[in-house]
């Protein structure tokens, strides 16, 4: 399933939004470690989907 998320600053954001779920993962993987893992596979998700975006133009 594919998701289109728009962020105010772009890539940034969601580069933001990955690193909070990383952190919120590692904080919750002795209380509820099932949801540590869903939160660590929606992060790596959202990363892979930016590793898949074309690089940025840059102006001349």
């Amino acid at each position: 399933m594919a998701a289109l998320l728009k962020l105010p600053s772009g890539t940034r954001d969601a580069t933001e939004l990955v690193e909070a779920l990383l952190v919120a993962a590692q904080a919750r993987e002795d209380t509820a470690p099932e949801l540590a893992a869903r939160w660590r596979h929606l992060a790596n998700s959202i990363g892979d989907g930016l590793d898949a975006l074309p690089p940025p133009r840059t102006s001349d």
